[in-house]
């Protein structure tokens, strides 16, 4: 890649007239030699697998394996079609119930693609399908803005991180929030400029953001992550699109989110030994579901060693 920075990034675009979208499909292309027609068409693959996810959740059973969650899209489908609406409004709120979908489908083990995680995968099919369908969008626009957010989570996987495991939730749920909106200020017209800008609007609002999943397990309280993160992209991409800047820019969003990251305590880091993961409920799930919880299987290891 041509690239490193964000800032890099905007500025091939702006000399070459290109969208970051396009700029990323020629340099993915010249990375893997692929041929760019080749590109295009496993990321349309993608985009269809997140359409299918996003109506699965809606139609079909999402009870999880483990029977901790399951079919809140369809609860929040369900109240935002009611007689009132949502106090979200409806754009937003169908983002979130989209999110919330494909969410649950990764829970319930169906198929969705990870963007750029598993336990993050809601938030750009949310916001990439609820957009289509209010402003009609063609799916080869959708596509281009994949390649968009693609370029904008290189840009932080190369810079930072992108999994909880190594910087908590910020990382994993920061970074698709910030591909989403970064994404969306491009589709809706935005320069490359103020895309970047979105991103750094967005990474700051899920800056010390742990990962604490109950029991280990990416259900809770990673969905409705997912679905609140649908929401900040979308109010991201609205600022950016205003005129807001990130004044902090946001390559140095990205550098504070690695060191916020690397200060993070391991209990912090989608191990289960902290947050949300150890809170009386929390311990109580993981018992029922194995038996112990972290402590006691860690205990039993200590004395067994």
């Amino acid at each position: 890649m041509r690239f490193e920075t964000l800032k890099q990034l905007a500025s091939l675009c702006n000399n070459e007239e290109r969208t970051i979208g396009q700029m990323m499909m020629k340099e993915q292309s010249a990375e893997s030699g692929q041929d760019p027609e080749d590109e295009w068409k496993a990321m349309s693959r993608y985009y269809e697998i997140m359409k299918e996810a996003v109506h699965k959740g809606l139609t079909e059973s999402t009870l999880s394996r483990s029977g901790l969650t399951g079919m809140d899209a369809q609860r929040m489908a369900s109240y935002r079609n009611g007689k009132d609406g949502s106090l979200l409004g409806e754009e937003s709120s169908r983002a979130m119930t989209y999110a919330l979908s494909v969410s649950e489908v990764n829970a319930s083990m169906g198929r969705i693609i990870a963007t750029p995680t598993a336990g993050s995968c809601g938030i750009i099919p949310g916001t990439f399908v609820s957009v289509q369908e209010r402003f009609g969008y063609s799916d080869d626009r959708m596509v281009e803005a994949l390649f968009c957010a693609g370029a904008i989570g290189f840009v932080i996987a190369n810079n930072s991180f992108i999994s909880g495991a190594e910087g908590g939730c910020q990382a994993e749920v920061g970074s698709a929030i910030g591909m989403a909106a970064g994404a969306l200020t491009e589709l809706q017209g935005g320069t490359p400029d103020q895309a970047i800008h979105a991103v750094g609007l967005a990474l700051k609002n899920t800056l010390g953001l742990i990962c604490d999943p109950v029991a280990g397990l990416v259900e809770i309280p990673c969905i409705v992550r997912n679905g609140f993160g649908a929401v900040t992209a979308l109010a991201a991409a609205d600022m950016a699109l205003a005129g807001v800047r990130s004044v902090i820019p946001s390559d140095e969003v990205i550098q504070v989110m690695l060191e916020v990251g690397g200060a993070m305590p391991d209990k912090h880091r989608e191990t289960a030994k902290g947050g949300l993961a150890t809170t009386p409920t929390g311990k109580q799930l993981m018992k029922d579901l194995y038996g112990s919880t972290s402590e006691e299987a860690n205990n039993e290891e200590s004395e067994a060693t």
